[in-house]
């Protein structure tokens, strides 16, 4: 991911598009994809989460089904309540042939963790829930529609986007998995909402 927005043409620096409030029951963004790019002033949002750092994507996939399939099971088994879809949020993410990230997965909350559970943690195949945040700032969204082997192209085009809007993208970022897959649904499909915080670019790093 750049941390500079896409250099104008005439040398002029760009002024960022303003950013909207955002809608009520933020991060769920409502029943229609967001079209193009939206700017959003975005509130804290509690979350509960499992939490690994240093994991290569090509093994992501199996950490995903362990906590959806394992992990979050034993927390609403506990009472856990989520109040939106389960998302995928990056702290880091490297380049390279194999690219590690660190990443929080797990789902949006009305309320703090802590009011949902006691304070027995919930743990299950070595992965603990942990409470975590979205969090505040000028975020950025867009929609995604398809498999999700096109959330790589969807990505490039969303931060060059972001960019050509006059903002610098930053982190994290996070995939909020709007439509809930099934073995046998047509990938084209299924919803992802693509979330980045931003900055102005003079506060980019």
């Amino acid at each position: 991911m750049s941390s500079s927005s896409t250099p104008p043409q005439n040398g002029t620096p760009r002024r960022p598009v303003n950013a909207e409030a955002a809608p009520h029951g933020y991060p769920g963004l409502g029943d229609e994809p967001v079209e193009g790019v939206r700017l959003l002033r975005a509130p804290a949002v509690p979350t509960a989460v499992v939490r690994a750092d240093h994991v290569a994507m090509s093994t992501i996939a199996g950490l995903f089904d362990t906590v959806f399939g394992t992990a979050f099971p034993a927390a609403f088994a506990r009472g856990l309540k989520p109040a939106g879809a389960a998302f995928a949020l990056y702290t880091s993410l490297t380049d390279g042939a194999d690219p590690v990230a660190d990443v929080e997965i797990g789902f949006p909350l009305d309320g703090p963790l802590i009011e949902q559970l006691d304070d027995e943690p919930v743990e299950a195949d070595g992965l603990r829930v942990v409470a975590s945040v979205l969090p505040a700032g000028e975020v950025a969204v867009t929609s995604h529609l398809g498999g999700y082997d096109g959330l790589g192209r969807a990505w490039g085009d969303f931060l060059a986007e972001i960019g050509a809007m006059g903002w610098a993208p930053g982190t994290p970022f996070w995939e909020t998995y709007v439509t809930e897959p099934s073995p046998d649904m047509d990938p084209a499909d299924l919803r992802t909402d693509l979330y980045c915080v931003v900055r102005r670019p003079d506060d980019a790093a």
